[in-house]
């Protein structure tokens, strides 16, 4: 697929959004399109596993931060378990790209940082009790 078509179909996506925006403001008075790619953004981080740990990479806490600015631009910063974690070469492009699969994305910037340093305390409860911590 050419630039030219991704772009076509990336602009069929916000029409899709935005017909949906103005459906769920009819239906309900409300809609907030920050919130629900924020929403989209969790359910695809929480269906990438670190290979190591049986934890999605959103419950391990590599997710720190989640931002939607507008038209449709998403930042997310994440990290990994170590630097030199086995793959660091590979679970980065592979978040960007699922990211970048949500429906009204125009486009994904992925932060990946080391400051502050991932450990145990950033696990949800949730991680914790899968990995018998609690």
């Amino acid at each position: 697929m050419n630039e030219e078509e991704k772009n076509k179909q990336k602009e069929a996506q916000n029409k899709e959004v935005a017909e949906d925006q103005s459906q769920q403001d009819q239906s309900s008075g409300e809609y907030d399109h920050e919130e629900y790619i924020k929403q989209q953004a969790v359910e695809v981080l929480k269906s990438v596993y670190d290979p190591e740990i049986p934890v999605d990479i959103y419950e391990l806490g590599l997710i720190y931060e989640i931002k939607v600015y507008p038209v449709n631009n998403l930042y997310v910063q994440m990290t990994l378990t170590s630097p030199s974690c086995p793959v660091a070469g590979t679970l980065p492009g592979e978040v960007e790209t699922k990211l970048g699969g949500i429906r009204g994305v125009s486009e994904v910037n992925l932060d990946l940082v080391f400051d502050p340093p991932w450990d145990m305390s950033k696990m949800s409860e949730e991680a914790k009790l899968e990995l018998g911590l609690m």
